[in-house]
C-alpha cells in the first residue's frame, strides 16, 4: 500500500523505514463485511503500510509511516466508514508513539447494548410502529388523513410509519451510504436501500418494520457478538494492573508495566501474582489454574517458577521478576489466542468465497422478482401447491415487497459468522483450560484426526526415575535395604542415586551410614565400606561376578502372578529362604525397570527398582481417546524394547515403536499417516520438534514454561497434564459439528424463505426475524455451546 516512489520517506538516522503500529478499538466491526469496509477505507489512505482487521474482537491494528499519517487519520478512516473508534489519542505524534508502544486495546470494551443511542431510537421506533399498526387494524376511526404528499394521503398511521422510518431507519440508511461509498455490497447497503425504496413508493409498514426489526437484530447480533468477546475479556483480566515492588527497602504500587526485569514483587495472601518470576523468599500454595488448567493449587517456595494471573491461596511470597508485563507467559498466550481468531480456517475461506457469489446472485434475483413477474404476469393467476391455494398477481406493488424480501435474504451474515464465532468461543474456553490452540486451522485439524502418535517420556511418562519397588531378602528389612543403597548412593551424582535418595527421605530415614572408600565400578555400580564391611550396589551381574547364583530370579518364566496388567505393584514382589522369589528379577526387567541389587560380597539385603513412573491420567486418556472415536493411538520412544513393551502394555496404546531416533520418529508418523490418515503428535516440543512438524497436528506438553514449545507447536498443553488430550479432541471434534450445523443450518434457512418469497409465503418482517436476526443469534449461541466442554475431573476419573 506504499508507493514505490516514496520508499525514501519515512526513515530514521539510520536509514531504516520508521513505522508505527497502533490497535484501535471499533466495537461495531463484528462480521467480514465491516472489517472489508473498514480496509478499503484504510486504503485510501497515504501512509498505512498494513491493517489487520479483527471483527472478533473488534479491533484493528494499523501500521503506517509516520511522516505521511496519523493515528488520528486512522481514526478518521474508520469512521468514514461508518464505525466508531473508542480509545484513540488525538493524533500527536507523542501521543501516537505511546499509543502504539502500549500496543492499544487487545479487544472491544464491554458496550452498554441496550441502552446505547441505537437502542433508544429502535425503540422508540418500535412504539411509533405499534401504535401505527394500532391506528391501521384496531382504531380505524381514528386514522384520518392529516396531510398529502403529490396527491397521496397521509393518515396518521402512515405518519407514525414515517416517524419509525425516521427514526429507526435512518442510521441503517446511514450505514448503507458508506457501503456504498466504499462499494461494499453489504447488509447495510441491501437494507438502506429496501427501506428508502418501499418508502418511496408508499409502502409505510413495510418499511417501517424493516427499521423497526432490523435495528432490533443488529443490537441482539451486537450483544452476542459481545459475549463472544467476554470470554477473551476474561482471559485479559486475569493479570492484575498493578504490583507491589520493593523498592530501597520499600514497599511501592506501581503500575505492572513500569515493573522491570530483576526487581522483587510482594505477593500476599488471596493476591493475583502480577509477573512471570522466580520465588526468593516465602512458601505458598499457588493456583495455576488460569495458565495451566491445573485444578489443584502447587507448593511454591525459594527457587520455584511462578506464572502473572497464578493466585496465591495463603503465605506471602517475595518474588524476583523474570519477564515484563508485555512478555509474560499470560501475555504471550493472549496474543496467541488473538492470532488464532485472526487466522481463517479452511471452511472460513470456503464460505467468504461462497458469500462473494451467493450475495451478487441474489440481489439479482431480487430485482428480477421485482421486474419479470408484472411484466409476465397479466390477471390473477391461482394454483395449488401442497395443498396450499397460492394466487400469482401481476400487480407492481406485490412483487416489489417480494423482491424486497429477497434482499433481506441476500444478507450472508448468519452464514458468514458462523465459523469464526464457533472458532472465538472454542479457543477461548481451550485456553482457560490450559490448552493454547494456535490457529482455528488447527482447531479443525485435531478435529478430524483418525490416529495420535505419542511420545513417551515426559509425556505418558513424568520423565523423572523414581523408585517403585523395595525388596529386602533374608533378614533385612525394607528400612535396612534403603538406609544402605542411600548411604551407598549420596556419593553418586547418577539420576539412579537421586530417585533412591528421594525414597529414602519419603520413608522418613533421617540417617544414612556414610561410607568410606567410596569407588564407582563404571557400567557396572558402586561400592563403599561401612562399618568396616565392603557393600556394593549394582546390576545383578556385578553381584553374579562377586559370586551369587540369581539364576532362579533372573529365569525368564511366567509373570509374577501378582503383578497388575503386567507392572508390579510396589512392594508386592517378594523374597523367600533368603533368596529372591523365582522370576522375580525377571520379572522386574521385563516391565522395563532397572534393578540395582545391595548387599556385601557374602549377603544380599535386597532389591530396589527403578522406573520412569507412568502419568496416572496416561492410561485413562488412551482409554477416552479410544471411546471419542480416535481410531489408533501409537507410542514412540527412542527407549529399550523392554521399557517401551511394558509401558505400552500398562497405559493400553494400540501400538508402539521403540529406540527410535528423531528421524525414525519423522518415518514413523509419515507410516501412521498413510495407514490412518490425519495424525496428530504429541511431544516435549523440543526433542519431537521435526516429528511435531510431520503431522497435521503437533502438540506440546508442558509448555507453560517453555518458550520453544510454546513457539514451535500448533497446539500447546500448558501443564503436564496428558488428560487433557482426550479433552482437546472432544473439544475440537465437537466445534467441528458445530460449524458444519452453523454452515448448512443458516444455508438451508435461507433458502427455503428464498423459495417461499415468489410463493407469498415469506413476508419482510419473516425473513428480517428467521433469516437474519434469528440465524445470526442461533448460530452464535450455538457456538457458546462450546464453553460446555470440559476436561474430566479427578473425582470423575
Amino acid at each position: 500500500m506504499t508507493d514505490e516512489s516514496d520508499a525514501t520517506r519515512g526513515m530514521d538516522g539510520a536509514g531504516q523505514r520508521r513505522e508505527l503500529t497502533v490497535r484501535l478499538a471499533v466495537p461495531e466491526m463484528d462480521c467480514p463485511s465491516c472489517a472489508g469496509k473498514v480496509d478499503k477505507s484504510l486504503g485510501r489512505v497515504d501512509g498505512v503500510v498494513d491493517a489487520d482487521l479483527n471483527p472478533t474482537t473488534g479491533t484493528a491494528t494499523v501500521t503506517y509511516d509516520p511522516d505521511r499519517a496519523s493515528e488520528a487519520d486512522m481514526a478518521d478512516a474508520i469512521e468514514g466508514a461508518g464505525y466508531e473508534v473508542i480509545g484513540g489519542t488525538d493524533g500527536d505524534e507523542e501521543s501516537t508513539e505511546s499509543a502504539s508502544s502500549a500496543g492499544g486495546v487487545d479487544v472491544a470494551p464491554p458496550s452498554e447494548v441496550w441502552t446505547s443511542p441505537r437502542a433508544k431510537k429502535t425503540w422508540l421506533g418500535a412504539v411509533f410502529v405499534a401504535l401505527g399498526l394500532g391506528f391501521e387494524f384496531l382504531l380505524t376511526g381514528g386514522n384520518v388523513a392529516v396531510a398529502s404528499v403529490l396527491e397521496y394521503p397521509l393518515h396518521v398511521a402512515d405518519l407514525l410509519f414515517l416517524g419509525a422510518v425516521a427514526v429507526s431507519g435512518v442510521p441503517v440508511v446511514r450505514s448503507g451510504y458508506y457501503s456504498a461509498k466504499n462499494r461494499s455490497l453489504d447488509i447495510d447497503l441491501l437494507m438502506g436501500t429496501a427501506i428508502i425504496a418501499a418508502t418511496g413508493i408508499g409502502y409505510f409498514v413495510e418499511a417501517a418494520t424493516l427499521a423497526v426489526l432490523f435495528s432490533i437484530a443488529e443490537l441482539l447480533e451486537d450483544y452476542a457478538m459481545d459475549r463472544a468477546r467476554d470470554s477473551l475479556r476474561e482471559l485479559m483480566e486475569l493479570s492484575p494492573d498493578e504490583a507491589t515492588v520493593l523498592r530501597d527497602g520499600e514497599e511501592v504500587t506501581v503500575d505492572a508495566e513500569d515493573v522491570a526485569v530483576g526487581e522483587i514483587v510482594v505477593v500476599r495472601p488471596g493476591d493475583k501474582i502480577p509477573l512471570d518470576g522466580t520465588v526468593r523468599e516465602g512458601e505458598s500454595a499457588v493456583d495455576e489454574s488460569p495458565i495451566t488448567g491445573e485444578s489443584v493449587p502447587v507448593d511454591k517456595s525459594a527457587g520455584d517458577e511462578v506464572y502473572a494471573g497464578a493466585i496465591t491461596e495463603e503465605g506471602y511470597l517475595e518474588v524476583e521478576v523474570t519477564s515484563t508485563a508485555g512478555d509474560s507467559t499470560l501475555s504471550r498466550i493472549i496474543e496467541m489466542v488473538q492470532g488464532a481468531q485472526a487466522e481463517q480456517t479452511e471452511t472460513e475461506q470456503f464460505v467468504d468465497r461462497f458469500a462473494g457469489y451467493y450475495t451478487p446472485v441474489v440481489v439479482v434475483l431480487a430485482i428480477l422478482t421485482a421486474a419479470i413477474p408484472p411484466l409476465v404476469i397479466g390477471d390473477p393467476v391461482t394454483a395449488g401447491v401442497a395443498g396450499y391455494e397460492l394466487v400469482f398477481a401481476g400487480d407492481w406493488g406485490t412483487w416489489f415487497v417480494r423482491g424486497l424480501t429477497l434482499l433481506v435474504i441476500a444478507c450472508p451474515c448468519a452464514f458468514v459468522i458462523s465459523t469464526p464465532v464457533s472458532v472465538v468461543s472454542g479457543v477461548t474456553s481451550a485456553a482457560k483450560n490450559g490448552v493454547l490452540i494456535k490457529g482455528g486451522n488447527h482447531l479443525e485439524a485435531m478435529g478430524e484426526v483418525n490416529a495420535v502418535a505419542v511420545d513417551k517420556t515426559g509425556t505418558l511418562t513424568k520423565g523423572e526415575l523414581a523408585v517403585t519397588d523395595v525388596i529386602p531378602v533374608g533378614d533385612a528389612d525394607e528400612a535396612t535395604l534403603l538406609r544402605h543403597a542411600a548411604g551407598l548412593e549420596r556419593r553418586s551424582e547418577h539420576p539412579i542415586a537421586a530417585a533412591i535418595l528421594a525414597r529414602a527421605d519419603e520413608s522418613g530415614a533421617t540417617e544414612f551410614p556414610e561410607p568410606t572408600g567410596f569407588e564407582s565400578l563404571t557400567g557396572r555400580g558402586i561400592r563403599g565400606e561401612i562399618s568396616g564391611e565392603t557393600y556394593y550396589a549394582g546390576k545383578p551381574a556385578l553381584f553374579e561376578e562377586l559370586g551369587f547364583d540369581l539364576s532362579r530370579a533372573r529365569a525368564d518364566g511366567t509373570s509374577d502372578p501378582r503383578t497388575d496388567g503386567g507392572v508390579a505393584s510396589e512392594g508386592t514382589l517378594e523374597a523367600d529362604d533368603g533368596a529372591f522369589a523365582t522370576d522375580t528379577l525377571a520379572a522386574l526387567e521385563r516391565e522395563g525397570k532397572t534393578v540395582v541389587l545391595v548387599g556385601t560380597e557374602t549377603e544380599l539385603l535386597g532389591a530396589v527398582a527403578i522406573a520412569d513412573e507412568v502419568r496416572p491420567a496416561s492410561k485413562r486418556a488412551v482409554e477416552r481417546l479410544h471411546d471419542l472415536g480416535v481410531e489408533h493411538v501409537v507410542m514412540l520412544t527412542g527407549d529399550n524394547e523392554g521399557t517401551a513393551r511394558a509401558i505400552a502394555e500398562q497405559v493400553g496404546v494400540d501400538e508402539y515403536h521403540a529406540e527410535l531416533l528423531p528421524d525414525e520418529k519423522v518415518a514413523a508418523v509419515a507410516d501412521i499417516q498413510e495407514q490412518y490418515g490425519d495424525v496428530a503428535m504429541v511431544g516435549d516440543g523440543i526433542n519431537d520438534a521435526p516429528a511435531l512438524a510431520t503431522a497435521e497436528v503437533g502438540i506440546a506438553m508442558g509448555a507453560a514454561g517453555t518458550d520453544t514449545a510454546l513457539e514451535t507447536a500448533d497446539i500447546a498443553l500448558m501443564g503436564d497434564d496428558v488428560g487433557k488430550l482426550p479433552y482437546l479432541y472432544e473439544l475440537s471434534h465437537t466445534a467441528n459439528g458445530v460449524i458444519r450445523q452453523n454452515v448448512w443450518a443458516s444455508l438451508g434457512v435461507k433458502a427455503l424463505l428464498a423459495l417461499g418469497v415468489p410463493l407469498g409465503l415469506v413476508s419482510v418482517a419473516l425473513a428480517v426475524v428467521v433469516g437474519d436476526m434469528g440465524m445470526s443469534l442461533g448460530v452464535t449461541g450455538n457456538a457458546m455451546r462450546l464453553a460446555n466442554v470440559e476436561p474430566e475431573t479427578p473425582e470423575l476419573e
